[in-house]
């Protein structure tokens, strides 16, 4: 059980559910209640299946691309550092053009399964194995899905400076998972 919290709490932090929460709030503004519930199942099952892919032919693929995963390690350290202090700098709200979906783009990617939720995939499996990781993706999901069936009722208790202050401390823990992905990294490959 603690291997499953361990390999839970990275994902979380990655994917940062209540940090999306503004910006799903105002990419579905308008949207009628059933369309919304329809979208938040389509952005759910996108990020769902961009990441089973990710996490059972990671490594497939590292093979076939000639990486290692301290490269993907260094690599994705390198783009979370980035994308955390974007977020610590910059807001992320994106407002949605008229008829345009957004369930799969931007929603499910890259704002669910992003690049950090991604190379945080490869490390959980790397270091807890296939099952491990599958099981906190599953929950990681369901908590997405769960957050954003009830992002209304969560942002009036939170407020939306509540959530946006969320944001900034996960942002701010996604840097310090970097510079240790990144350590890591170097730290394997000097042995």
């Amino acid at each position: 059980m603690n291997d499953v919290i361990m390999a839970f709490i990275p994902l979380f932090v990655a994917i940062d559910v209540p940090g999306v929460i503004p910006s799903f709030i105002g990419l579905t503004q308008g949207m009628t209640l059933k369309a919304k519930r329809q979208l938040i199942i389509e952005a759910t099952m996108t990020a769902g299946a961009v990441a089973l892919i990710f996490l059972v032919l990671g490594k497939v693929i590292f093979r076939f691309l000639g990486i290692t995963e301290n490269d993907f390690r260094i690599g994705g350290g390198i783009v979370l550092l980035v994308l955390s202090v974007s977020d610590l700098l910059f807001s992320r709200e994106t407002k949605r053009e008229e008829g345009q979906s957004v369930g799969v783009v931007p929603i499910g990617i890259p704002l669910i399964m992003g690049p950090a939720a991604l190379t945080s995939i490869i490390i959980i499996v790397d270091s807890y194995g296939y099952w491990i990781s599958m099981i906190s993706l599953l929950v990681n999901l369901f908590i997405v899905w769960l957050t954003f069936r009830h992002s209304d009722f969560l942002i009036k208790i939170m407020g939306k400076s509540g959530s946006q202050a969320f944001a900034k401390v996960a942002s701010l823990f996604m840097v310090a998972i970097a510079v240790m992905m990144i350590r890591v990294g170097m730290q394997n490959i000097l042995k």
